[in-house]
């Protein structure tokens, strides 16, 4: 009995024990006393979760017990834990959390900011010595995100759920660039105006993105260009170029300079089409960024690009068809083409800051192209028949261009930005002028077994013929203004946290004389029930304001086309619905997270355009509506700990319809998977492998010069994997050895591993019954490639 009573008592005093609760408040920073926000504040013992808030302050109700175990972690930031003993009443903690640093130490890991909005932050590092072909890194990242497609690895060009490449707005340090006019083959395409060495952070966006960014319908890309702290230098060194980067800074000045150079001969070699290549890119970007005091700065960027596009065709030599029906195409060629693309971009901002919270900026910047595209390719060709040696078609054909074209962009920015409170507030107006001025001859000519083509018989004419020469001269006004919202709902011990964004953007072109309006709203929610969920929905009119290539309308008399500017086009329109789905988890002891995003696009006053290679050619009328629809899904994490790597799916459907008649739109791609997998050798961090493969359904295609609805054929699907192994020569991130560099890698990239000959776009023959046959371009093959990277 005595038994009995000793222990309802012991039994009573713990209960009493653990039913008596206490709060726990306190502050999370990191090692420079910046609050770090939504970090988890966890006791799993009595399934209590909490995240910080803006300020990194938290607030929870626990029992008491002998021992109260709480832990702190966020993405990037080692996770600490703290044992509370017999704790009572109001408990106060401050912890600091300090940064997890990346194994190979190539970039120091901030923390990584929850997605809440429809801007997703990739990771720099995540492009680091992974196996590239055109040596634009961070193009060739958002490549292999979801919901966005590439066709061509010769290309940085991108389309994002059924956009075309001119749909996609992108912004460096809240400055609108642009890329050269006239290129129609990636071959063609040198060094984009991002250099990968001087990226301090990349935003992205597939649909649903702040009025801030543009007049563009389908993506934003935000990148963030960085101001060293302290001197940084680093050089490499391929078959395919070399770049070199240094920074510098003092107390008062950051100065970063990049210089890259590209030649793709190497590359090029692979191509069916044999004949001498001469492609030679350069490029050189600085940012300087003078701080004389807290309320000041001033930011310059400057960049000069120079590209040189040669070549002297000799043959090409291209089996294709089916089993039972192969054909062998044979071109003998005459002739050469030489292109050249120079560009300058410059901006100047200003910056001033009114107090602790709000700042004002002037922003002036200014772009200029001068491009010609000259060639003048004879070819004599033959199409056979391989199990009957039977020749289907002989001929000749002759292409000739003399295309040049000048352009200016200038504008001038004034952009204020506050926090008031849970509101971020960002507004500004803009002000451009452009000038484009262009004189365009093209031509071509088909004979068929010495037989004109068309034939009519009486007259002589081309297949296509062009002449245009045009000049536009036209200002845009902009102005947008937009508030993010971060406010909670709930108790201390439950609380949910809601990230609203909403904003109004306007713009008016005088050459039209149109003026457009953009709302835009989306709403992220992290739920109290599972603070690793996040869920977001936005919705917004994005328009396609037209630019020069979709202001030329194109009329065809007595077989010569000619190109005229448009003064009654209107801008396209899209409106977004996006569905998003976050959670976040760890498995394995690693960080992963799945995201997920559903969307429907309704399209209106489109209009249509054909693609040939990375040539977009509209037809400067607004004749078309449609949709595109589909679903969006990826796994990113650690698959190999101290690694990222990611899968990702997307679904699509895209109509449109033209004149009664409905088709998929031209960059219609049902389905795509992409792989990025990064692996460490066992026992060593030393050697390092990526893997990067992509596999995409075939686009749409016509025969040129012909009617978009004709458009009934489908290109096969685009397969390819390009693997890199990098090896750590020397290590030296402490600086204990006597060695002026950091690192120095050395690695070898295999590009298209498997050697699969994929279909870039086509070339028609016709025979004297005016009967077409397309002959697949084929991309590159495979290839390696050596690199070396020295850190200093």
């Amino acid at each position: 009995m005595k038994q009995f009573v000793l222990l309802a008592l012991l039994a009573s005093v713990c209960l009493s024990t653990y039913s008596q609760s206490f709060v726990l408040q306190g502050r999370v920073t990191d090692d420079k006393d910046n609050p770090i926000e939504f970090a988890s504040v966890t006791c799993a013992r009595q399934g209590k979760v909490a995240l910080t808030s803006a300020k990194g302050s938290f607030t929870l109700t626990l029992h008491s017990a002998d021992s109260v175990v709480i832990r702190f972690s966020m993405l990037g930031y080692r996770a600490k834990t703290r044992v509370l003993r017999n704790p009572r009443g109001r408990q106060n903690l401050h912890v600091v959390m300090y940064a997890d640093v990346n194994t190979l130490g190539e970039v120091e890991v901030k923390g990584e900011k929850i997605q809440t909005g429809q801007t997703q932050e990739l990771k720099t590092k995540d492009m680091k010595m992974s196996p590239s072909v055109g040596g634009n890194a961070v193009e060739e990242l958002i490549q292999s995100q979801a919901g966005v497609s590439t066709h061509s690895e010769l290309s940085s060009q991108y389309n994002v759920r059924g956009g075309s490449f001119d749909e996609n707005s992108v912004y460096i340090n809240n400055v609108e660039v642009f890329r050269p006019f006239l290129v129609r083959s990636g071959q063609q395409e040198g060094l984009s105006v991002i250099n990968p060495d001087m990226v301090a952070k990349i935003g992205f966006s597939t649909g649903g993105f702040e009025a801030k960014y543009g007049d563009k319908m389908s993506s934003a890309l935000d990148i963030t260009y960085k101001r060293p702290q302290r001197f940084e230098a680093n050089a490499s060194a391929s078959l395919l170029g070399a770049s070199a980067y240094v920074g510098l800074a003092n107390k008062k000045i950051a100065w970063a300079n990049g210089v890259r150079y590209k030649t793709n001969k190497y590359l090029l070699g692979s191509l069916q089409e044999n004949g001498e290549y001469k492609p030679n890119f350069l490029d050189y970007q600085t940012y300087l960024s003078y701080t004389p005091d807290k309320r000041w700065q001033i930011d310059f960027i400057g960049n000069i690009s120079e590209s040189h596009y040669n070549f002297y065709p000799k043959d090409r030599n291209t089996a294709f068809g089916t089993m039972q029906n192969v054909m062998n195409f044979k071109v003998y060629f005459d002739g050469q083409e030489k292109d050249l693309f120079r560009t300058y971009f410059g901006s100047l901002a200003i910056n001033r800051n009114l107090n602790s919270k709000t700042r004002l900026s002037l922003i002036a910047s200014a772009f200029s192209t001068k491009e010609r595209e000259t060639y003048d390719i004879q070819g004599q060709y033959w199409l056979t028949q391989t199990e009957t040696n039977e020749n289907m078609a002989v001929g000749t054909y002759f292409e000739s261009a003399r295309n040049y074209l000048e352009a200016r962009v200038q504008s001038l920015k004034l952009m204020l930005t506050s926090k008031i409170k849970k509101h971020d507030i960002e507004a500004a107006l803009t002000l451009k002028r452009e000038h484009i001025k262009e004189n365009s001859i093209e031509y071509e000519m088909r004979d068929s077994a010495g037989y004109n083509v068309p034939n009519t018989g009486e007259d002589l004419y081309m297949i296509y013929s062009m002449r245009t020469r045009n000049q536009l001269d036209a200002s845009r006004i902009e102005s947008y203004i937009q508030d993010t919202w971060r406010f909670t709902s709930g108790t201390d011990s439950a609380t949910t946290l809601y990230t609203l964004n909403y904003g109004l953007r306007m713009s008016h072109w005088n050459f039209n004389k149109e003026t457009i309006l953009s709302p835009r709203i989306s709403l992220g929610i992290i739920p109290a029930w599972s603070p690793n969920t996040t869920l977001r929905i936005a919705t917004g009119i994005y328009y396609q304001a037209p630019f020069f290539k979709e202001l030329r309308d194109t009329t065809t008399v007595n077989h010569v086309t000619v190109a005229r500017l448009n003064e009654k086009i209107k801008s396209q329109r899209s409106i977004h619905f996006v569905a998003g789905y976050d959670y976040r988890f760890r498995s394995m002891n690693r960080p992963f997270r799945f995201t997920a995003e559903a969307y429907y696009k309704i399209l209106q006053n489109l209009i249509p355009y054909s693609i040939n290679n990375v040539k977009v050619v509209y037809y400067g009328d607004n004749i078309c509506s449609g949709y595109a629809a589909g679903l969006d899904m990826k796994l990113y994490g650690e698959f190999v700990p101290g690694t990222d790597s990611w899968i990702s799916l997307s679904l699509m459907k895209t109509q449109m319809k033209l004149n009664g008649h409905s088709m998929p739109l031209p960059t219609d791609q049902r389905w795509a998977m992409n792989l990025f997998f990064t692996d460490y050798f066992p026992g060593t961090d030393r050697w390092k492998m990526a893997l990067r493969l992509a596999f995409a359904d075939g686009l749409p295609f016509s025969a040129p010069h012909r009617e978009t609805e004709r458009n009934s054929f489908r290109a096969p699907a685009y397969k390819r994997a390009d693997i890199g192994m990098s090896y750590r020569l020397f290590e030296n991130e402490a600086k204990r050895k006597n060695m002026p560099f950091r690192n120095v890698w050395l690695g070898v990239d295999c590009l298209n591993l498997l050697g699969i000959n994929n279909v870039n776009s086509y070339y028609w023959i016709t025979d004297v019954t005016n009967q077409q046959y397309a002959v697949p371009n084929y991309l590159t093959g495979r290839m390696l490639n050596a690199r070396v990277l020295f850190e200093f």
